[in-house]
């Protein structure tokens, strides 16, 4: 949901470049695009913006958006806005529209970047901020909203998307190859282990960082939020009402948009349960969109129709096509600057396209649930060496063998004693990475490794997977398969 690019450097940028620049970010905003130019002493700044317009629909919220010495562009949503601009009224701030970019600016000049620590949403936003001389940087907590950035001897660009910076710069990228070996071998849990991408030259900023580019070029970077393991004790039935709670209300401030939602529904717990609560808690006019795959591994077709007559919902059911279209793969590597993570992308784009079709600009998934709530076959045997000491570890165990194995078919992983016999066994992530090495004519050999969060191994890997593996993959891949489809 929109786009945004830029420059700050000594040199101003060409008018030519920033037009075309507009022209490829239409698939993120179609609904307006524009820019500005400012000159501040010995540097100069450009800010590009296009919009697809979710919160006041209204022209007066288009972007760039500026208030006195302060012009912003933003990528995303701060969802708490409505708290936060109450804070702002006590405070006296008057507003001139009903969007939350308006929000967020006020919140910025009020707080400065300590404001993001506020905001609960997704989101990639630069403001020039022309009192304190500075352009500031910043990314939501789990790198939801992409913004990438390539440094040059005489300034520094941003963008969305490369394509964006590589238009605006008009410098030629080169292709990163140990990138795209790190890829080939080690597959896609490998690509956010490291700082580098598919493209020499080019960063992106990292999960909840900010970083603040003053007159002389030289980026600071800090990160505001790091995640934390900080247990308490409580009781089974506190902590499912603590959760259910949170959901609820994370739900319920994710339902803000002046134009309606749709809901992905898998067949899983996840969309399912956000689908539900939108209905029946917050009666939500929920429309849902499915995708059949004939092969019945993978059919959900029983649990999506179950969901749907429960909630006499509208709904539209898309059937996996069976053979693979190069032709659309091709324009989908294009559109993404990079391989196609993995096939489920390629077939979660007719999804997109077929959201779009029907009118919605904004989908709601279950993005991350698995990680944050223990869904993948190896968090169960993670959890069965994590309750080793509980008094009802035996019934854990025979819950696991009932109901749980019979549908293991990773042989590492029907072992309900792996990490009892090796806690830092990880051989089922980089799967057969020695036998795909054996096709590249250059050696590659990265062995694997994690980032050490807590003590908990269960907890530990589930964080590796929601910064480093998992979900970053998910989020990069989603948002590009919606923006190419606005």
């Amino acid at each position: 949901m929109c786009g945004i690019a830029g420059y700050i450097g000594k040199s101003p940028v060409e008018n030519e470049a920033i037009t075309e620049t507009l022209k490829l970010m239409r698939n993120r905003g179609p609904d307006h695009r524009d820019f500005v130019n400012v000159k501040d002493g010995s540097v100069n700044i450009a800010l590009l913006h296009s919009r697809l317009s979710i919160i006041d629909l209204n022209e007066r919220s288009n972007q760039p958006f500026t208030i006195g010495d302060y012009t912003i562009v933003y990528n995303g949503e701060i969802y708490n806005y409505v708290e936060l601009k109450k804070e702002l009224k006590k405070r006296g701030v008057n507003f001139r529209t009903t969007s939350d970019v308006e929000v967020l600016l006020q919140y910025y000049i009020m707080f400065g970047e300590e404001c993001v620590k506020d905001f609960e949403g997704m989101w990639s936003f630069v403001i020039y901020d022309k009192r304190n001389k500075k352009l500031f940087l910043s990314r939501d907590r789990f790198a939801e909203k992409p913004i990438y950035i390539l440094r040059m001897k005489d300034g520094i660009f941003f963008g969305s998307e490369v394509k964006f910076i590589r238009s605006l710069s008009r410098e030629h990228l080169v292709v990163n190859m140990d990138h795209l070996f790190r890829y080939l071998v080690n597959g896609y849990k490998s690509i956010y282990k490291t700082k580098e991408t598919f493209f020499k030259g080019i960063e992106e900023v990292p999960y909840a960082t900010n970083m603040v580019i003053g007159h002389d070029l030289n980026p600071v970077t800090y990160r505001y939020w790091s995640p934390t393991c900080q247990p308490e004790k409580m009781g089974l039935n506190d902590a499912i009402e603590g959760f259910r709670h949170r959901l609820f209300e994370s739900v319920k401030i994710r339902l803000r948009a002046d134009v309606p939602l749709a809901f992905c529904l898998s067949g899983g717990i996840d969309s399912g349960a956000l689908a539900s609560i939108a209905k029946k808690i917050f009666n939500y006019d929920v429309a849902t969109f499915s995708i059949i795959d004939a092969d019945e591994r993978y059919n959900e077709y029983e649990n999506i129709q179950k969901t749907i007559n429960d909630l006499n919902c509208k709904h539209t059911i898309l059937h996996v096509p069976q053979d693979i279209g190069f032709e659309r793969l091709e324009k989908l590597v294009r559109y993404h600057d990079s391989p196609v993570y993995t096939i489920s992308y390629y077939i979660h784009s007719f999804l997109s396209e077929v959201i779009s079709k029907k009118g919605y600009k904004v989908a709601v998934s279950g993005t991350a649930a698995d990680e944050l709530v223990t869904g993948y076959y190896d968090h169960f045997i993670l959890h069965l060496y994590e309750m080793r000491g509980h008094p009802e570890y035996s019934s854990y165990l025979n819950d696991w063998e009932t109901n749980i194995k019979k549908f293991v078919r990773n042989p590492y992983l029907k072992n309900p004693n792996l990490y009892f016999d090796n806690p830092q066994f990880r051989d089922h992530i980089y799967l057969d990475n020695k036998e795909f090495a054996k096709y590249l004519k250059p050696k590659f050999n990265e062995p694997f490794q994690e980032k050490r969060y807590c003590d908990s191994l269960l907890r530990n890997r589930m964080l590796n997977e929601l910064f480093h593996e998992s979900i970053p993959v998910i989020l990069h891949e989603d948002d590009l398969n919606s923006m190419f489809y606005s």
